[in-house]
């Protein structure tokens, strides 16, 4: 039961792979179909798809927004975005542009620390790519100022820490509102992370964003327990809501989670790829 991964990041973003090197290990890992889903970008999708024709695997071009509602940070999934230029992509090169700022603070706050951290240094970390914080951590760890990728995080860069600088994030109807114009298919991704959310305030809030345009919910997920799934795919039922599911493979960034496998339990069948595709084809939109 090889199964697919809808929630898969690259060099693009903050993974560590290239997109083609993740087509090539998909395949290599007997997966059906994957989509790429950077952070708040669309630029590794061209090479994506291409990759996927090349190795004659099934792809979806995708992406992953964060956004910011009265429950917290949360992010939301698209797929079958645009892979050229579009209100997507212009929209996206203003928030980066802010996000640069943010980790230009952020560079500076360490400084502030007694660390020696440029924004140069950061920048390399992300070769071309969306730069993040898990980028920050790796020269972090490189220069010994922390153990671990995650000590870096809880200690300067996680909310609470001492570099910590929050992120420049849309609202989750401007998020949807923007990728619903661009023919996308939209998920909320992960609700198990969320601290502040419990099913019943779940409930409440994908009840009111399903008539901004939302889709559907990640209901399998590496930090999914079988009874958290269960849950979200009942409510997902509930609500006539689609459902999708990945690992949120980054490579070596998260090591603990493997590519179509999470932690080694995450099984993602097809079936939940045809669910999407057939939503799509009631709204009339391409697959």
């Amino acid at each position: 039961m090889p199964g697919i991964d809808l929630h898969i990041h690259s060099t693009a973003s903050d993974g560590t792979l290239t997109p083609t090197e993740i087509v090539v290990a998909a395949k290599a890992a007997g997966l059906e179909a994957l989509a790429l889903t950077d952070h708040d970008t669309v630029q590794g999708l061209g090479e994506f798809m291409e990759a996927g024709r090349d190795h004659d695997l099934e792809v979806i071009p995708g992406v992953e927004l964060s956004v910011r509602s009265d429950l917290g940070t949360m992010d939301i999934l698209g797929y079958w975005v645009p892979t050229g230029q579009s209100g997507l992509t212009e929209a996206l090169e203003y928030l980066n542009l802010q996000r640069a700022e943010r980790n230009r603070e952020i560079a500076a706050r360490l400084r502030q620390q007694g660390l020696d951290v440029s924004y140069e240094e950061i920048a390399a970390k992300a070769a071309g790519g969306t730069i993040g914080r898990p980028h920050i951590a790796q020269v972090l760890q490189e220069k010994g100022y922390v153990k671990t990728l995650q000590d870096a995080f809880e200690k300067y860069l996680a909310s609470g820490g001492k570099a910590y600088v929050p992120k420049v994030v849309l609202s989750p109807d401007k998020a949807v509102a923007m990728l619903k114009a661009e023919g996308a298919t939209v998920c909320l991704a992960h609700p198990r992370l969320y601290k502040k959310v419990n099913l019943a305030t779940l409930e409440g809030f994908l009840a009111r964003m399903k008539p901004m345009g939302l889709d559907g919910l990640e209901a399998r997920y590496p930090e999914h327990s079988p009874e958290d799934t269960r849950n979200y795919e009942n409510l997902a039922a509930r609500l006539g809501l689609v459902v999708s599911g990945g690992s949120d493979f980054h490579g070596l960034n998260k090591p603990h989670l493997r590519l179509g496998k999470g932690r080694g339990d995450l099984y993602v069948p097809y079936s939940v790829l045809e669910g999407l595709k057939a939503l799509r084809c009631s709204q009339g939109l391409p697959t």
